[in-house]
C-alpha cells in the first residue's frame, strides 16, 4: 500500500483491508456534470480502482461555475477525454472507462453490470428513473444525487433491503412543471456538496461500513445551511421493486416521462416548426415582420435579450395568448429552446399557425449572432 492512501488506511474502520477493497472498487457515474465532477474527483483520490463515466456533451463556459473537472482550456472539448485526462492525473493508477453515449434502455444494462454502484449525476427525468431501474433490475445500488437553484438531495435507492427512486416517485411530475437547472438556475457550489456525499456514500458502499442513507432521504437548504432528513419506507406497491412488479424489463422513458417527441404539427412556416438563431438575423435585416415572444422568466430578460422581443413567461402563456395576433408570424424564445418549444405547442393549439420556436435559444443567439451579450 502506498503512502498516497495513509490518511484513510489509519482509520481503524478502514485499515488495509478497506483500502484493498476500495482498490477492486467499480463505479459507474452517469452524467459528467455538476453531481459527477465532485464525486468522480474524490473517489479518484480515495484510490477507487476503477470509474465508469457516461456523457455524450461538450464541456461550455456555462458549466465551468459548476463542473469542476473542466477548465477554461477544456471548453469545446468532449467532457469525457477533457474528465480522464484531469482523474488520471490525479491519481495515475485510476482506470478510467470512457462511454460517450446517452444511456438509454439498449446499453443500460451492459453498463450497470459490469459496475459495484452507480452514482446517478443526471439532470432528467426519463434517465434518472432509467437508473433507477436498472439499479434495481439488476441488484446495484444507487447513490442518488439531485440539485436545483439552492437545494440538493441525496439518498441511496435500489438495495435489497431498502426502497428505490419509484417508491419515493412512482411517476415523473407532468412535463414542464419543474424547470431544469438550465431554466431555474443553481449555486455553483451546491452540486460539490451533493456530489461530495454522493462519493461519500459509494465509499461506505464499497467497504461495508457506517449507516448509507438508505431508507433516509436527505434534503440540504443552501440558503439556510440545514439538513433535513425523512424517512423512506419500502413500498410493497412498488412497480419496479416491489412485492408484485410490473416493471420488469426497461421501459420506453421519454414516453413514460411525457417527453416524446411530439406527434407532427401542421406546417407553421412553409412547413418548419423551427427557426435558427442565423436564419432569424437574416429575416430580421431583411425587413420582415416577425414578432419575437421570450416566455424566459422576467430576472433572466434582465441579462439578455433579442432587441425588440415581447416577455410573456411560459407560465403566463396560456392566459395571455390574447395578447398576440393569431394571424403574425411569431417566433418564440427562451434560454436554450426547451421552454419555448412548449410555448410554441400551445399557440398552435389554440389557432396560432404562423409559429416557429428558437432552436438553441438566446444561447444560441448569443453565439452565433450576438456576442456582445452575456450568458447565464
Amino acid at each position: 500500500m502506498t503512502s498516497r492512501y495513509e490518511r484513510q488506511v489509519i482509520l481503524p474502520e478502514l485499515g488495509e483491508a478497506g483500502q484493498e477493497r476500495l482498490t477492486r472498487g467499480r463505479v459507474l457515474i452517469v452524467g459528467a456534470g455538476g453531481l459527477g465532477s465532485p464525486a468522480a474527483l474524490y473517489l479518484a483520490a480515495a484510490g477507487v480502482g476503477r470509474i465508469g463515466l457516461v456523457d455524450f456533451d461538450r464541456v461550455d463556459e456555462t458549466n465551468l461555475q459548476r463542473q469542476v473537472l473542466y477548465g477554461t482550456a477544456d471548453v469545446g472539448r468532449m467532457k469525457l477525454y477533457a474528465a480522464a485526462l484531469r482523474l488520471r492525473s490525479m491519481n495515475p493508477d485510476l482506470v478510467v472507462d470512457l462511454h460517450p453515449e446517452a444511456f438509454g434502455p439498449a446499453n443500460a444494462r451492459a453498463l450497470v453490470t459490469a459496475y459495484d454502484v452507480v452514482i446517478d449525476g443526471t439532470d432528467n427525468f426519463p434517465t434518472r428513473y432509467l437508473v433507477n431501474d436498472a439499479c434495481v433490475l439488476l441488484g446495484k445500488p444507487n447513490a442518488y444525487g439531485s440539485i436545483f437553484r439552492f437545494e440538493g438531495q441525496a439518498s441511496v435507492f435500489a438495495t435489497k433491503e431498502g426502497p428505490c427512486y419509484r417508491c419515493l416517485y412512482p411517476e415523473p411530475p407532468p412535463p414542464g412543471l419543474v424547470p431544469s437547472c438550465a431554466e431555474g438556475g443553481v449555486l455553483g457550489v451546491l452540486p460539490g456538496i451533493i456530489g461530495v456525499i454522493q462519493a461519500t456514500e459509494t465509499v461506505k458502499l464499497i467497504m461495508g461500513i457506517g449507516e448509507p442513507l438508505i431508507g433516509r432521504f436527505l434534503i440540504y437548504d443552501a440558503l439556510k445551511m440545514k439538513f433535513r432528513e425523512l424517512k423512506l419506507r419500502k413500498d410493497p406497491d412498488c412497480p419496479v421493486c416491489g412485492t408484485h412488479p410490473t416493471v420488469t424489463t426497461l421501459i420506453a422513458y421519454e414516453q413514460f416521462c411525457g417527453v416524446a417527441p411530439a406527434p407532427s404539427q401542421p406546417a407553421s412556416v412553409n412547413g418548419a416548426t423551427e427557426i435558427t438563431a442565423v436564419e432569424l438575423k437574416q429575416r430580421l435585416d431583411r425587413g420582415d415582420q416577425i414578432t419575437i415572444v421570450d416566455v424566459r422568466e422576467p430576472h433572466e430578460y434582465q441579462i439578455n435579450r433579442i432587441a425588440g422581443s415581447t416577455l410573456i413567461p411560459l407560465g403566463d402563456i396560456p392566459r395571455r395568448f390574447n395578447e398576440l395576433d393569431p394571424d403574425d408570424e411569431i417566433v418564440v424564445q427562451c434560454k436554450v429552446g426547451a421552454r419555448s418549444a412548449r410555448a410554441a405547442e400551445f399557440l398552435r393549439s389554440v389557432g396560432f399557425g404562423r409559429v416557429l420556436n428558437l432552436r438553441g435559444g438566446i444561447l444560441d443567439w448569443i453565439d452565433k449572432v450576438d456576442p456582445s451579450q452575456p450568458k447565464y
